[in-house]
């Protein structure tokens, strides 16, 4: 059977371990070793940042990356005052919907896709509006793959005393998260992307003071307060929980710890990025963003004239690999490639498929 190798933003091609451990056997949720492996990976998940290990706690349930930003936002972002979402992409603007269904008030930048979040524009509107006390932003907008530099606006929360709940589906575990700084308050994230495990779990951190707080849910199943309660006090969740991705995401953390943390991982994807970046170069491939301004996690790409994206991908998978379109007014004109996954023994396979196609 042909491998694949997965260059889209999650899932992830997986390692042999991860992948062993899907079939570690048949365990029920309501058993004591289940409560205690969850207990475990909540303790774990925590120190995967040494910055948030003594304040934070986490809280995991059963869907994807989207669920665990739709439950924080549920449970943390107030129904009495007002929640500003810094938007420049798909998921900033996904956070926006989630609110208008909650029926919450709040505000959004509606920034556009190609530019850096506008400080002058949040500043403004935290004048006007002095009932804001929570920001909402992405850290890793993998519309476009910016690494939002949030040094400003988390410091703007700081200085304000305003939470700042942040959506790092694609950052956690490989790019530096500000926990004290930008006075972050939660972090939403995923266990199938720089984690390497698969999907069906995600997770919350929180500080431990805001999971004392009341719960501003309105759903039963996305009341992570509810989930956080129980998780900590018996190892058990309110609902049935993924039992078998579980195993995977324990292995996940092992290998994590073994490649030296979310520094050396992040590492790692620079070096796949760069030489993916030297390749394509030298092809006369653009980048869509400037590449400071990229995260380590995925780059977008220019198509070349003359090419498509369902022509491109079609003869990469037929190779073996699989890269990503573009959203919205960019899917004619870009194509994706991320660097997450055990796939440090395909990156030169991927560069001469690029060669065969663009030379």
């Amino acid at each position: 059977m042909l491998r694949q190798v997965l260059l889209n933003p999650g899932p992830v091609t997986l390692s042999d371990g991860v992948r062993a451990a899907l079939t570690r056997g048949d365990w029920c949720h309501r058993e004591p070793e289940f409560a205690e492996l969850m207990q475990s990976i909540n303790r774990r998940l925590a120190y995967v940042y040494s910055d948030a290990a003594d304040d934070f706690e986490a809280a995991t349930l059963t869907g994807s990356g989207t669920s665990a930003v739709e439950g924080m936002l549920q449970s943390f972002a107030p129904c009495d005052a007002k929640t500003l979402v810094v938007s420049n992409g798909v998921y900033g603007e996904r956070m926006a919907a989630m609110l208008k269904v909650q029926g919450k008030p709040f505000m959004s930048t509606e920034g556009e896709w190609l530019k850096a979040i506008d400080l002058n524009k949040v500043t403004a509107l935290l004048d006007a509006n002095p009932d804001i006390t929570t920001v909402v932003t992405v850290h890793h907008e993998t519309t476009t793959g910016r690494l939002n530099n949030l040094n400003e606006l988390g410091g703007l929360c700081k200085t304000r005393g305003l939470d700042l709940l942040l959506d790092a589906v694609s950052s956690f575990g490989a790019e530096r998260i500000g926990f004290d700084e930008w006075n972050v308050a939660a972090v939403a994230a995923t266990a199938n992307k720089c984690l390497h495990a698969v999907p069906a779990l995600s997770f919350v951190l929180a500080r431990k003071s805001v999971w004392s707080r009341e719960s501003q849910a309105c759903s039963v199943y996305l009341d992570l307060v509810n989930y956080h309660k129980a998780q900590h006090a018996s190892g058990f969740s309110p609902f049935t929980p993924s039992v078998q991705p579980a195993f995977a995401l324990d292995v996940a953390l092992d290998e994590l710890q073994q490649h030296g943390g979310w520094e050396r991982r992040g590492a790692s994807y620079r070096s796949r990025a760069a030489r993916i970046a030297e390749t394509l170069d030298g092809l006369g491939v653009k980048t869509l963003l400037p590449r400071e301004e990229y995260s380590a996690v995925l780059w977008t790409w220019l198509l070349p004239e003359g090419w498509s994206y369902e022509r491109l991908h079609d003869v990469l998978k037929a190779e073996g690999i699989v890269i990503y379109a573009g959203q919205g007014d960019l899917a004619s004109s870009v194509f994706r490639i991320a660097h997450m996954g055990d796939i440090d023994g395909d990156i030169e396979h991927v560069c001469d498929i690029l060669k065969r196609c663009f030379a």
